[in-house]
């Protein structure tokens, strides 16, 4: 079944900051949904090889090597094939805006280049509806080819003659040197527009390319890691839906944290606790519109009722600040590798996790502190938040990890508690916010003793994953970086040592041990790439700054050929969950940023 699928890492990524594509170094895209992140898909071969749905291209002869790279400062892949014909590229993309596009017609655009030699080339588009359940009819034209589906109308145009097939089209064509062909799929709101093709796709490309490297010349970062800093960026804002400001945690659903497993989750959607992240990131690198924008999705969500006992904000929404969907399973799908079940929706969305409150708060906090400042209703929400907390922040919940196992007393998840109360407190005294600064120090102070007693282990000389019974876990690497105490203390520095003998090998973390705390699925998984670079930053921040540079630079080298990561790195090496992950690449930002700090003293 492997021979069927590419690794999880053999992928790049294009989008248009509403929806984007998963882009093989075989030349196919395996994913794609439309019209936005959390469509259902129209190619979706990487969960099921046979019926999900594939774009095709690639030589017919012998492909000897293949290459895989972004033009720089953007999003835009370049997919290089070497044969023994000769040499051919094909060119990606999403166009963003362009003078002669303002009401923006979304539309995924493939450029065939030539290079040298004489090479044939094959394409073939099969689009499969509704993550392949639903059918479509296709009817050619002398513009090219609709697809039809249901609530979705797709048009292909193409500058070279291909035939009809089993609900697609396909085709063969010869390319000398410097021949090209082009294709544009694009989603329709009326009929598919005429016009020379090629002189289209040259002014949407030059288009798309001043558009990405204007975007990152607005970047501040000046440190060591300009290469890797900057493609995290480009990761981010490709992850943006710009509308409505959102950023999703990452484009695809249902890839394996253990291929042939079942620990397989949707992650297109927006998680509160990636918005302290999100912001700092934005923030510390200059994008303050981006941050704005997600700044305002974050307060909008105030207007939410929220979920009952779940209290006043969810775990998770959609881009558009709904509820997230109910978690369903696609059991007409393999999955990728044979890992079923592949699920859409998530059913973490019905959980308690009581951090979430600490990490918007932070977020805000950061936002206040760094950019325009809050509004009078934004903080007047903020006091009705934190009273619901001061009454439920005493409780089990399923904490960051998102275990499926029954609720448990969460160390992390008190420690976010502290940091909610705690930056309100910073808020209010240095804007002279009102506030009831004597109630919120003592239930603050209390939170404080509580982790310090209930969340210490004498017997390991360590912070534990609960308060029942000794488990380490990578998020309490987090303590120091939210301020709850200093990185030089001796707590903390023996915790770390408690995690560098369970979960720490070379410079890769596990964030815990499902052996030791079973969350509720079966099977084993990788370590988690956010948590290395938690690790990254916990060691300079520790004084252990050479340290910290060679675990950095070990994790460079397990991002993939064009510098993205999956959720996880597996026992050989090789990338696993979805991918990419921008929780991953937003800890990427901050401890190269933390790191730099350190080694410039």
């Amino acid at each position: 079944m492997s021979e069927r699928y590419l690794p999880i890492a053999e992928h790049g990524l294009i989008g248009d900051l509403r929806t984007a594509a998963v882009v093989g170094t075989d030349g196919g895209i395996s994913w794609f949904c439309a019209p936005r992140f959390d469509s259902p898909s129209v190619f979706g071969a990487l969960l099921d090889a046979d019926d999900g749905g594939r774009w095709a291209l690639h030589p017919v002869c012998e492909v000897t090597n293949r290459h895989q790279f972004y033009i720089p400062d953007s999003n835009i892949l370049v997919t290089r094939f070497l044969t023994e014909d000769g040499i051919v590229e094909v060119q990606d993309f999403m166009p963003i805006r362009c003078r002669r596009d303002p009401d923006h017609r979304q539309r995924l655009v493939r450029r065939v280049v030539n290079i040298r030699g004489h090479v044939r080339v094959s394409t073939d588009v099969r689009p499969r509806f509704d993550y392949g359940r639903a059918a479509h009819r296709t009817e050619t034209d002398g513009n090219g080819v609709v697809f039809d589906g249901p609530g979705l109308r797709l048009g292909l145009r193409t500058s070279i003659p291909l035939e009809p097939t089993d609900g697609g089209i396909a085709g063969e064509f010869d390319l000398g040197p410097g021949d090209t062909a082009v294709f544009v799929l694009e989603v329709l709101d009326g009929d598919p527009p005429g016009g020379p093709l090629d002189d289209e796709v040259e002014d949407l490309f030059r288009a798309t390319v001043g558009f990405w490297r204007s975007w990152i010349e607005q970047s501040t970062y000046t440190g060591r890691w300009r290469e890797m800093v900057h493609r995290s960026a480009l990761l981010l804002k490709l992850l943006t839906h710009e509308p409505s400001g959102a950023i999703i945690a990452a484009p695809t659903c249902g890839l394996p944290e253990q291929v042939g497993g079942e620990r397989n989750w949707d992650y297109r959607h927006v998680w509160i606790r990636d918005a302290a992240f999100s912001l700092y990131a934005l923030l510390r690198l200059g994008f303050t519109c981006e941050a704005e924008d997600f700044f305002g999705w974050l307060t909008d969500r105030f207007d939410d009722p929220g979920d009952g006992d779940l209290g006043p904000l969810r775990v998770m929404y959609t881009i558009d600040g709904e509820p997230a969907r109910e978690e369903e399973v696609l059991g007409h799908w393999e999955g990728y590798r044979g890992s079923a079940p592949v699920r859409i929706g998530n059913a973490a969305a019905r959980q308690l996790q009581l951090d979430i409150y600490g990490e918007l708060i932070d977020s805000i906090y950061l936002f206040d502190k760094y950019s325009a400042g809050i509004s009078h209703q934004a903080w007047h929400n903020l006091v009705q938040v934190l009273d619901w907390l001061f009454e439920h922040w005493d409780q089990p919940d399923e904490g960051i990890w998102e275990a499926r196992s029954g609720r448990q007393n969460h160390t992390f998840s008190r420690l976010m508690c502290w940091v909610g109360i705690e930056r309100m407190i910073r808020v209010a005294r240095r804007r002279g916010l009102p506030a009831d600064l004597g109630r919120w120090t003592s239930v603050r102070d209390e939170i404080y003793e509580q982790i310090q007693t209930r969340g210490w282990s004498a017997e390991e000389n360590s912070f534990s994953q609960h308060y029942d019974h000794f488990v380490p876990d990578a998020s309490l690497l987090l303590m120091p970086l939210v301020k709850f105490c200093s990185p030089t203390d001796p707590r903390f520095v023996s915790t770390v040592a408690a995690l560098e003998r369970s979960l720490v090998v070379d410079s890769l973390v596990f964030r815990y041990d499902p052996e030791e705390a079973p969350d509720g699925v079966d099977g084993a998984e990788g370590t988690f790439s956010i948590c290395s670079f938690w690790y990254v930053e916990a060691l300079a921040r520790t004084g252990r700054v050479e340290d910290a540079r060679l675990a950095l630079e070990k994790m460079f080298t397990y991002a993939n050929h064009v510098g993205l990561y999956a959720e996880q790195i597996g026992l050989t090496g090789d990338q696993l969950g979805n991918f990419p992950q921008a929780f991953t690449h937003l800890s990427l930002i901050s401890s190269a940023i933390n790191l730099d700090r350190a080694l410039d003293g």
